[in-house]
């Protein structure tokens, strides 16, 4: 319904913010990594979500859509609310989010106030195989890390724990080899993955 609000920044602080645009005020809730990036600002692009139950009714603000996309997935896993989704993207970037959760670092997301083992051990579970695939992210640009076609990650993720690595520490070297190595084969990126696990 609601896809972006363009205008002057009136009010910001690390929890909300109100943007006017065409002499309305809208209020909005943030995330501190979007707090971050509208810090110094006079006026914003802000990328929003509308939250809507019988009760209750408010705007979530991100400063890119891949926050915005993440921050859908998030919810989208029972036990998580649109309070521990923001919670979650206010301690930890989207990058490292996504990162944890391919990595299957359960103690990093578990370091978000409010996560417990369960909630964090679910995240992993329903949302690992989304991320590695190119969900939560905007379709008009490409996750840091996973600029290298999902299926060729998949692939290789799979190779290097069929050779006894686990996939917690491929989950660590893999991303930051397709960051750098965007045009990575199969074979590529199996190879650099070796020299480093």
């Amino acid at each position: 319904m609601f896809d972006y609000i363009k205008g002057n920044i009136i009010e910001l602080n690390p929890a909300e913010t109100v943007i006017e645009c065409g002499g309305f005020g809208f209020d909005i809730m943030i995330s501190l990594q979007t707090f971050e990036a509208l810090q110094g600002k006079s006026s914003a692009t802000v990328y929003l979500y509308h939250y809507l139950r019988e009760d209750d009714e408010q705007f979530y603000g991100f400063a890119s859509k891949n926050e915005r996309e993440l921050f859908k997935l998030l919810i989208s896993v029972s036990g998580v609310g649109v309070g521990t989704a923001r919670m979650m993207l206010s301690s930890l970037t989207d990058e490292e989010i996504r990162h944890a959760i391919i990595g299957e670092d359960v103690n990093r997301i578990k370091s978000v106030k409010g996560l417990g083992l369960k909630t964090a051990q679910r995240l992993i579970l329903e949302l690992k195989d989304k991320i590695v695939k190119g969900a939560g992210v905007d379709s008009d640009s490409l996750i840091p890390g996973m600029s290298v076609n999902s299926a060729v990650m998949e692939e290789a993720t799979t190779a290097l724990v069929m050779l006894g690595f686990t996939k917690a520490a491929v989950g660590k070297v893999l991303p930051d080899i397709a960051k750098k190595n965007p045009e990575a084969k199969v074979e590529d990126l199996i190879k650099a993955a070796l020299k480093k696990l």
